[in-house]
């Protein structure tokens, strides 16, 4: 034997770079060849290949290791038995020696590494070999092993150092392979779920629509003949019929969870999410469940999920936080979400006011309060600037919501007289927010009554030119049977005229044709709950609509602003924070404004000629 095993400390790759600096010339061309390459045999065959050319070698292998189960596998094998894709135990080998080392390690000759893979009638048996291990976070995930061509091949400390290199790109190469491996399978399962429910909400849609006609049409020919004609019970019964087909299809669609809870506990899918937090800023991330976990019900789950997912995007949009913490609570009676971080935090009412009006990118915020609402719970928000953000949502179980089980979903109507609108609206809804569910689409106010009677929606998204042409009435009616429906405007460009006859008709929000997706959901969502939201620049033309009314030049400029907010929708205690007054000094405006119009209340003041 020419000498002991020698075994060397692992080298800093700076060190690396000023001892070799002409092999390192390699090392970035391997660098630029792996640029895009995700799948791990590739990227680990070419990191071998130019690991062993550099050392004047032409044999060795690179193994995957698993200590938990004290296995190593043979991931590329070049010149070594052809003993690629075998599992060995952790005792044996080169390997094996790196891993209870965990530092590089050098034999004089094979021979001594002691439990071998190779006779010794092969030439590398009295060959030098050299070890590397591959770390990642301080894990041993694998070794190189290279093979001296002849038997006067020595390996020294510089060739350690090269060696050393490549395992470091060996350690990228798995890591990244890994990460494209869980982003590839997280897209293909979210893209199987999204097109199951997808056809399943179409199909469901399609027929609920088509029930909800066809009841309309029942109640038309019920309504036309005489209460004694034979056919009256045969078209009661049909009528039953069709309300219980449509009410099964309803709680069928219900049971659904939501695309990204498809197939997934609540649990994994913030873990995922988590995941991808990290991919995305770097953040260190955890993850705490507290209590025992249980099926809480698809609608609480969603809404779990939906609000965890809008503070973790907004955590890497707006944080720049260097930690992230979700904590999952199951408490009696309850489940409870909570997102922390340690970014750079806000000022809630110096960034948003009072929150009626704010761009597209912030009303996320009331989007997730009115997810907690929906459910009868609660929302606690918390940013301090300098410190982070904490997101708290506390939602009852199903079995405390005993007037919801039939209707977890929001249900909407749109009165629209455009197709082509309707159908991209129905798209955006079903694709974006299941639990959202739109009931009918009809083209005319006196339909948009029946359909009422029918479906008894939550929200009405109603085209304001058809609101301002409202002669029968229609919406008043429905505001007679049903006080608090939550009416959205579909509207670009509105007159004077036609934003009182919304405000009379009690207007929630409004959605316009530049209107995202996501914005569109959170109006609708905030106005099932009774929140007036809008668009920034919706605010502004409305504003200045208001302002341009050649009427009002009587009243003083404070009773201007509360009265365009007044005809927003705004209560008393919002128009006080937005104009940094008391609640007492706004009543005292409303009060005169009242007088000098001759208003009996709001709505009047809205809807009337404000110099009478």
């Amino acid at each position: 034997m020419r000498s002991e095993t020698r075994i060397l400390s692992a080298v800093p790759e700076r060190s690396i770079v000023r001892a070799i600096e002409t092999p390192m010339s390699t090392v970035s061309t391997l660098a630029r060849d792996l640029a895009g390459r995700f799948e791990l045999a590739p990227l680990l065959e070419r990191i071998l290949g130019h690991a062993t050319s550099l050392l004047g070698c032409d044999s060795g292998s690179i193994s995957l290791v698993d200590e938990s189960r004290g296995t190593y596998t043979k991931q590329i094998d070049f010149g070594v038995g052809c003993q690629e894709g075998q599992t060995f135990s952790l005792a044996e080998g080169v390997t094996g020696r790196v891993v209870r080392a965990r530092t590089t390690v050098m034999f004089s000759t094979y021979s001594t590494v002691g439990s071998s893979h190779i006779s010794s009638e092969d030439p590398r048996w009295d060959c030098a070999v050299i070890g590397v291990p591959i770390f990642w976070e301080d894990k041993i995930v694998g070794t190189c092993v290279i093979f001296a061509a002849d038997r006067d091949r020595v390996f020294t400390k510089d060739d350690a150092k090269i060696a050393e290199v490549f395992a470091n790109h060996a350690a990228i190469a798995l890591a990244n392979a890994e990460l494209h491996a869980k982003a590839s399978e997280r897209e293909r399962e979210s893209a199987i779920a999204s097109e199951r429910e997808r056809a399943v909400r179409e199909v469901h849609e399609t027929i609920g629509r088509s029930l909800g006609e066809l009841l309309q049409r029942l109640d038309d020919v019920s309504s036309s003949l005489d209460s004694q004609s034979p056919a009256t019970p045969h078209i009661h019964a049909v009528r039953t019929i069709a309300h219980d087909t449509l009410a099964e299809t309803r709680r069928t669609a219900q049971g659904l969870g939501p695309a990204s809870l498809e197939g997934r506990s609540l649990q994994a899918a913030l873990q995922a999410e988590l995941a991808w937090v990290e991919s995305m800023t770097a953040a260190q991330t955890q993850l705490t469940v507290i209590g025992t976990e249980r099926d809480t019900g698809p609608e609480v789950e969603h809404q779990l999920f939906k609000i965890a997912q809008e503070a973790l995007s907004n955590v890497v949009s707006h944080a720049r936080a260097s930690t992230v913490r979700v904590g999952l609570v199951y408490s009696e009676g309850r489940s409870e979400v909570l997102i922390e971080d340690n970014g750079r935090g806000f000022d809630l009412a110096e960034a948003h006011g009072d929150h009626s009006s704010l761009p597209s990118g912030c009303l996320g915020l009331h989007g997730m309060t009115s997810r907690a609402l929906h459910l009868s719970g609660e929302l606690i928000l918390e940013p301090i600037v300098g410190w982070g953000t904490k997101v708290h949502a506390i939602i009852p179980d199903r079995s405390a919501l005993p007037d919801r089980i039939d209707r977890p979903q929001w249900k909407i109507v749109i009165a629209n007289d455009q197709t082509l609108i309707n159908a991209g609206l129905i798209r955006i809804i079903n694709t974006n927010e299941p639990s959202i569910q739109v009931a009918a689409v009809v083209d005319s106010t006196a339909q948009l009554l029946d359909a009422y009677g029918v479906f008894t929606p939550d929200v009405l998204l109603v085209d304001l030119e058809m609101i301002h042409n409202d002669s029968a009435g229609s919406l008043a009616a429905i505001r007679e049977q049903a006080p608090e429906i939550a009416i959205v405007v579909l509207t670009d460009n509105p007159s004077v005229e036609q934003i009182r006859a919304a405000k009379a008709a009690g207007a929630r929000g409004y959605i316009n044709s530049k209107s995202s997706a996501d914005t569109i959901i959170r109006i609708l969502v905030a106005a099932s709950q009774g929140q007036t939201l809008m668009e920034s620049d919706m605010f502004d033309h409305l504003t200045d609509t208001i302002e341009q009314d050649p009427n009002a030049e009587h009243l003083t400029a404070r009773e201007l602003e509360v009265r365009e907010m007044v005809a927003l929708g705004m209560a008393d205690k919002q128009i006080a924070t937005s104009l940094g007054i008391s609640a007492k000094t706004v009543e005292k405006h409303v009060g005169s404004l009242l007088r000098k119009t001759g208003a009996r209340n709001r709505t009047m003041l809205v809807s009337m000629d404000p110099a009478r």
